[in-house]
């Protein structure tokens, strides 16, 4: 049964049930009223609209006079079916689409660093733990859980985060948020905006974005081969940094343990805070892992960020930051009115993924397969593009950047990709400055071998180099 919901003007010099008969024949004529559709009945009606009930009658009867409505007996009012050739007469809503297609609907081979692979993921041994938290926590889960998160699954990050990255803290470090910018906007607040925040330049916007809009000031630090460079930010005025060190988004260096060490120096020196996030330090392909800036910390300067979204599923949104114990002081103090942006219900099922050990196991198929995808993109870049294509940031992660021999800037790269199916991504959104040049972002975590292979050759054929 449908809902009526007329604005009645009892100023108004039409009867208030004329008004009413011509609402719901609009709403007929419209579709949004279908054939057969069953019209509430005159009291409930008239109770919901608190109007009387010979108004109701009044419209009802004028709308079965007009042929809009049947009655059935014992069975109430039903809309009639007629010729809908009747709408052309009516006025039409506006289409929300666009008049021409898109680029966006050629595009065979998109190749978004956002994008991880789904068909590997587990789908029934989540599944099979959701329904267990549900069935086993029942109303509990439904209740508003602690603002740090879950203890349980703080509990399993925690310990997880000591063996495959070397971070040591207690489970009340931790604070679970809805992704990196979530915590990034609580971390503000809590370190201050009145201070200066470093940022990598290239660096990750969507952090620079939610600094400033926040109010703080931020400074761009140029890179050089070994990441942030530690001269610039002694000179910048910043008494904050953000970095991605294992993994430097988007140029992809690692930042070797003499560049680690300068940083924690810095941090020392002018009493100011690292921020490290560790976006997708799972995923390595050469050399061993280093351990974290967090790990190597003795003075309680550095803040740890993770996100599940590269290890499990972007939408899962779970990310997760370590506090010092001075910031933590300040967030117990002043910060724990903000409520936890996590369902409760995700937050448990994540919990028993990790106790039960299905996402070591998880990660470890992954990372096998990223390997193979991996090595297939950089054979296919060999092959097609030989020396005229560099290729930067290739040892981890999930993309890469590519730096073309060619005359052709950022958006004609790009333009010349889309023209034959194949979608890559700009650079120049991470520089607050200077221009990439012929530099453009190439993800492949989303893709199969062979549409690797594939997106590779149809660049050669856009690109058209010699």
């Amino acid at each position: 049964m449908i809902e009526i919901t007329p604005v009645l003007d009892s100023k108004n010099d039409k009867p208030l049930y004329i008004q009413l008969a011509n609402y719901i024949k609009q709403e007929i004529l419209s579709g949004r009223i279908k054939p057969k559709d069953k019209l509430p009945s005159k009291r409930r009606l008239s109770n919901y609209l608190s109007i009387s009930l010979n108004t109701i009658q009044s419209a009802y009867d004028q709308l079965c006079a007009e042929g809009y409505l049947e009655s059935k007996p014992r069975k109430g009012l039903y809309v009639t079916h007629f010729d809908r050739d009747i709408n052309l007469n009516q006025p039409t809503l506006v289409k929300s689409e666009p008049q021409q297609k898109s680029a966006e609907t050629k595009v065979k081979i998109d190749f978004n660093s956002g994008k991880v692979d789904l068909e590997h993921f587990p789908y029934a041994i989540w599944k099979k733990l959701t329904i267990q938290s549900l069935y086993e926590d029942q109303a509990n889960l439904f209740n508003i859980g602690d603002p740090q998160g879950e203890q349980l699954l703080r509990e399993q990050i925690k310990t997880q985060l000591f063996a495959s990255r070397g971070v040591r803290c207690s489970s009340d470090q931790l604070i679970i948020g809805a992704g990196t910018q979530s915590l990034i906007g609580l971390l503000c607040l809590i370190i201050g905006k009145e201070n200066i925040f470093a940022l990598e330049n290239p660096g990750y916007h969507r952090t620079r974005i939610v600094l400033e809009d926040l109010g703080a000031k931020t400074v761009a630090i140029p890179l050089d081969e070994d990441g942030i460079t530690i001269q610039e930010l002694r000179i910048s005025g910043a008494n904050v940094v953000y970095v991605t060190p294992s993994h430097q988004f988007p140029n992809g260096m690692i930042m070797p343990i003499s560049r680690r060490m300068e940083l924690l120096k810095w941090a020392e020196e002018n009493k100011g805070y690292i921020i490290e996030d560790d976006y997708d330090g799972e995923y390595r392909y050469k050399g061993k892992p280093i351990p974290s800036l967090q790990g190597l910390d003795v003075n309680e300067s550095v803040v740890y960020l993770g996100t599940f979204s590269k290890s499990l599923i972007p939408s899962i949104r779970i990310s997760y930051m370590v506090l010092p114990p001075t910031l933590m002081k300040r967030y117990k103090e002043h910060f724990t009115v903000y409520k936890q942006t996590v369902s409760r219900l995700h937050q448990d099922t994540l919990y028993r993924f990790l106790k039960e050990g299905h996402w070591e196991s998880h990660l470890n198929k992954m990372r096998t397969l990223y390997r193979k995808k991996h090595s297939t993109l950089m054979l296919a870049i060999k092959d097609y593009f030989g020396e005229q294509i560099s290729v930067i940031g290739e040892k981890s992660g999930l993309h890469i950047v590519l730096e073309i021999r060619t005359n052709m800037d950022e958006h004609e790269l790009i333009s010349k990709a889309i023209n034959v199916g194949v979608k890559v991504y700009p650079l120049s959104i991470y520089y607050q400055r200077e221009s990439p040049g012929s530099r453009i972002l190439l993800g492949f975590g989303g893709l199969s071998e062979d549409e690797i292979v594939t997106g590779i050759r149809l660049l050669k054929e856009a690109w058209s180099l010699i």
